[in-house]
């Protein structure tokens, strides 16, 4: 499993391990690292960090499954998040999420037949005062409308090239 890791990634892990008291406590920066080199945290990885920490895969797991942030299958070449919660649903967010699920031709958690995106919802992007917000990777984008969505699709077409969808998850 760890051959699927570069060997820079790998060292960066045995530090973060070495950096803390009480190796479980290098879970989450674990995870992050993992994610940012493979795009996902797939189930064999979650059993490898578990492995490395001295855990359950079950401690892993449960951790992978309640952040948000951590993703267990691929996404495309750019990730949309649409915030759902209160204020941006009264302002227009389930319209946005609409005109982006549309513009790529795809359903909310899948990559796009095109590979560019994939589109999810968030439930607080901590903008309420500016809603409807939507992050795109790490680009928050405030106060949107049809037309700002428009444009932010046209941008995604232009910058990033199409590239074939990844496989279906194994571990669904």
């Amino acid at each position: 499993m760890a051959a699927d890791l570069p060997p820079e990634t790998l060292q960066a892990i045995d530090g973060l391990i070495a950096r803390y008291p009480q190796a479980r406590s290098a879970l989450m920066p674990i995870l992050h690292a993992i994610q940012k080199e493979q795009g996902c945290i797939s189930l064999e990885m979650q059993e490898w960090a578990a492995a490395q920490l001295g855990l359950t895969p079950i401690q892993v797991r449960e951790v992978v499954s309640f952040y948000p942030f951590y993703r267990e299958h691929p996404i495309g070449a750019r990730h949309i998040r649409v915030c759902r919660t209160l204020s941006c649903a009264l302002n227009g967010g389930y319209r946005v999420c609409d005109a982006f699920k549309s513009a790529f031709a795809t359903e909310l958690g899948e990559v796009s037949p095109d590979g560019r995106v994939t589109v999810e919802f968030a439930e607080c992007l901590a903008s309420c005062g500016t809603a409807p917000v939507a992050l795109v990777d790490d680009v928050l984008h405030e106060n949107l409308t049809d037309e700002q969505v428009a444009a932010i699709c046209e941008q995604i077409k232009r910058d990033t090239p199409a590239r074939p969808a990844p496989p279906a998850p194994d571990n669904a």
